[in-house]
C-alpha cells in the first residue's frame, strides 16, 4: 500500500457534475488521487517533499504553463504551520494536441518535488494546502484537493522525489545554449516578443513555451522557426489592461520541448 500522509478531497470535486452520467469512467475520487511524499532535510535546513498526482486511465493534468487549452494549477499553503515558503520543481511535461489546440501537462502519474522552508528550522512542518488544478479526458474539469501532512515524520519516499528532480528540463547553460536575444515591440493590446536562441536542432518537432514575469499576463502559443543553429520563437504578451507595457526581458522564461528533450532558459538580452 502506498504511504499517504493525509488527503482530504473537497466534497464533490468542483465541476465534476459536468461529466456525462453515461460515461462508464471513474468515480470523482478516482479521477485524480494525491499524496504527499516525505523526502529529506537539505543542508540549508529546508525539507524536500513531493506531491504525487495519479490520474485515472485516459485523464491528464497540466504543467505550470498549460497552453491555451489547459487550466493552470494553483497552490495555497496559507493554512500551514511552521511554514515560511514552498518552491515547486516541475519535471519535463508532455505536449498534447486535441481538436487542433495544444496543451502541456502530465498523464498517468507525476511527482512534483517541493522544497519547503520551515519557520523555525529543526521543527516539523504542518502542511495544510489547497490545490486547484484541471484534469481532462474528453472534457476538462476543475478539481480542488485539500492536503494535510506533518513533515518529516511520515515514511519517506526519497527515490520518487529524486527521480522527478532528475527529469526537470536542462538549464540552458548546460544544454549548449548560446546567446539568447529578445526584441519586444508594442502591439495594440500588449507586446510582441521575438526570441532568437542559439541552439543546435534538438531533433523532431520543436516547441517553445514563453512565460512572462507576471503570471497575470496572457502569452500566446509561440510560433517557432529555424535559421540554421538559431531557433526563433515569436509570442504575443497581453496584460489585463490590454495595452503595451514595459517588459523586463531578463525575467522572461522560455522552455524548449522536443520529444524527450527539454531546455529551461531564464532571461534574454535586448538586441
Amino acid at each position: 500500500m502506498k504511504h499517504v500522509l493525509a488527503l482530504v478531497l473537497a466534497a464533490g470535486l468542483t465541476g465534476l457534475a459536468a461529466i456525462p452520467a453515461a460515461m462508464a469512467g471513474p468515480t470523482p475520487q478516482e479521477v485524480v488521487r494525491a499524496e504527499i511524499l516525505s523526502g529529506w532535510e537539505t543542508p540549508q535546513g529546508t525539507q524536500m517533499a513531493g506531491l504525487r498526482l495519479t490520474m485515472a486511465p485516459g485523464w491528464k493534468t497540466y504543467w505550470r504553463a498549460p497552453g491555451d487549452a489547459g487550466i493552470p494549477p494553483s497552490f495555497d499553503w496559507s493554512g500551514s504551520g511552521n511554514f515560511a515558503g514552498a518552491r515547486i520543481f516541475w519535471p519535463r511535461p508532455d505536449v498534447f494536441s486535441v481538436n487542433g489546440m495544444r496543451s502541456i501537462g502530465y498523464k498517468h502519474e507525476v511527482v512534483l518535488p517541493i522544497e519547503l522552508t520551515p519557520g523555525t528550522p529543526g521543527h516539523p512542518i504542518r502542511l495544510n494546502g489547497v490545490i486547484e488544478l484541471g484534469v481532462c479526458q474528453d472534457i476538462c474539469v476543475p478539481v480542488e484537493l485539500r492536503l494535510r501532512a506533518r513533515l518529516p515524520t511520515a515514511t519517506p519516499d526519497p527515490a520518487s522525489i529524486r527521480r522527478a528532480l532528475a527529469q526537470r528540463p536542462v538549464p540552458g547553460d548546460q544544454a549548449g545554449v548560446g546567446a539568447v536575444v529578445c526584441t519586444a515591440e508594442p502591439i495594440s493590446d500588449g507586446m510582441r516578443l521575438t526570441a532568437r536562441i542559439a541552439i543546435p536542432p534538438m531533433g523532431g518537432s520543436e516547441i517553445a513555451v514563453v512565460e512572462a514575469p507576471d503570471p497575470g499576463i496572457w502569452v500566446s502559443e509561440a510560433k517557432v522557426s529555424r535559421q540554421g543553429d538559431r531557433l526563433v520563437a515569436v509570442a504575443d504578451l497581453v496584460p489585463p489592461q490590454g495595452r503595451p507595457f514595459a517588459l523586463d526581458r531578463s525575467l522572461v522564461r522560455i522552455t524548449l520541448l522536443s520529444g524527450d528533450k527539454a531546455v529551461d532558459i531564464r532571461g534574454c538580452k535586448g538586441s
